[in-house]
């Protein structure tokens, strides 16, 4: 198998300072939590940002900032999101885009998200999936159920996704696929052999839907944004404890841990070395 590459997924655009107290906000509070889960093993950090009252923003400065602190004091890959948060515009999402990070989630379908529409017409899909191109950003394709590979198969047809496409299967949000063993496997078998993986298991499906991640030969995501409790009724005290936990288990199961240079080249990406 390949090394394993983990994800950090830091803040989101759902969870609350109410709901947790560990939750990171400014962008220098997001940039000392990327840090922590360097240090703890992590080789990408998804982010999101939050404006001063904390509410989800996709403000290009924002980012800008936190990509800044964490590019100088880390040699992790950034994966700015372009889901924003529901009910954004796209002029909205995809700014951070042309900021060019390494990477960009591209989510390729609309799904009910609890009581809300994660709404993604293919439309904007192209769009934000051609600015991916111009900004020479790497997508990860994010996958709520199975006709969003479809969608992406037909973005690679038309030149707007090149292989090899790094997919990322969100399951277990309240309105997408559950998160099943069954489930995965039905994924996996949908996307192109030369494709690279990484699961995410939203609430308390995160660790099993990472176990399977770590058994399968695939990559896994953890953090804040997709759940905030360590164990049953115990919140985790930020993100450095997901990220410890799935590198133990990653090692009992006899599976390494990728550095960020090493992810670099597992996905594609340019390589890029900085002293740590």
């Amino acid at each position: 198998m390949e090394k394993l590459i983990i994800t950090a997924a830091l803040v989101g655009a759902e969870v609350t300072r109410q709901q947790t107290p560990y939750l990171p906000l400014s962008p220098r509070e997001i940039a000392n939590e990327a840090k922590k889960v360097r240090d703890a093993g992590a080789s990408i950090v998804h982010l999101h940002m939050r404006d001063d009252l904390g509410n989800p923003s996709q403000n290009q400065s924002l980012f800008a900032e936190a990509i800044s602190f964490i590019q100088s004091e880390t040699d992790l890959i950034i994966q700015v999101s372009t889901g924003g948060a529901v009910g954004m515009t796209a002029e909205e999402r995809v700014q951070p885009v042309t900021l060019s990070p390494e990477m960009a989630s591209l989510s390729t379908g609309s799904v009910n998200f609890g009581e809300d529409v994660f709404s993604n017409p293919l439309p904007m899909v192209r769009e934000f999936a051609q600015a991916c191109l111009n900004f020479q950003v790497k997508p990860e394709v994010e996958i709520f159920e199975s006709g969003m590979i479809q969608n992406a198969l037909s973005l690679m047809r038309q030149g707007l996704l090149q292989e090899p496409v790094h997919f990322n299967f969100v399951l277990g949000v309240p309105g997408g696929m559950p998160a099943t063993a069954k489930n995965l496997l039905f994924l996996l078998d949908l996307i192109p052999s030369s494709s690279t993986w990484t699961v995410s298991g939203m609430g308390r499906h995160q660790l099993s839907m990472n176990t399977l991640g770590i058994l399968l030969g695939g990559h896994i995501r953890t953090g804040l944004e997709d759940n905030i409790y360590y164990r049953k009724g115990v919140l985790a005290e930020g993100n450095f404890p997901f990220v410890n936990r799935l590198v133990k288990l990653a090692e009992i199961l006899e599976r390494p841990v990728a550095s960020p240079l090493e992810a670099r080249k597992i996905l594609g990406l340019s390589p890029i070395t900085k002293d740590m």
